[in-house]
């Protein structure tokens, strides 16, 4: 997904160049190991999936003047069930903290087809959520 929301908003020669000279770095959860990422931009997306130990991994990678941006939709968790999502334990454990910020979105800001709104009420409305 960021992949394609960066040739949304990029050239590609842009993109090529940024890739290339690490502007823009992407890299699989596990390879954050041991790093420490000063005066950047991180997100970490389709964070639903993500363990308890892989979100603490992540979260403490911050370096200084960095932000981290993590995004994801727990009505869409594919862990298996002795697994628990790290995203919902971030929110558990984190939520009091001062700077740490949580935003909830609804099918009010879909921007994909209207369909998909629609969908999103539906499984709302069967879960009895609405």
């Amino acid at each position: 997904p960021l992949y394609d929301a960066l040739n949304d908003m990029l050239s590609k020669d842009k993109l090529k160049k940024y890739l290339a000279d690490k502007t823009i770095e992407i890299a699989p959860l596990a390879y954050m190991r041991g790093r420490t990422l000063h005066n950047s931009f991180m997100i970490l997306d389709e964070a639903q999936n993500a363990t308890q130990i892989q979100m603490k991994m992540f979260l403490t990678r911050l370096g200084v003047t960095s932000k981290a941006i993590i995004t994801g939709d727990i009505t869409q968790i594919d862990l298996p069930p002795s697994d628990k999502s790290g995203l919902l334990e971030a929110v558990r454990i984190l939520g009091k903290i001062k700077g740490i910020e949580f935003i909830n979105f609804s099918s009010k800001d879909v921007i994909r087809h209207q369909l998909v709104k629609n969908i999103i009420n539906a499984y709302e409305e069967s879960n009895g959520k609405k």
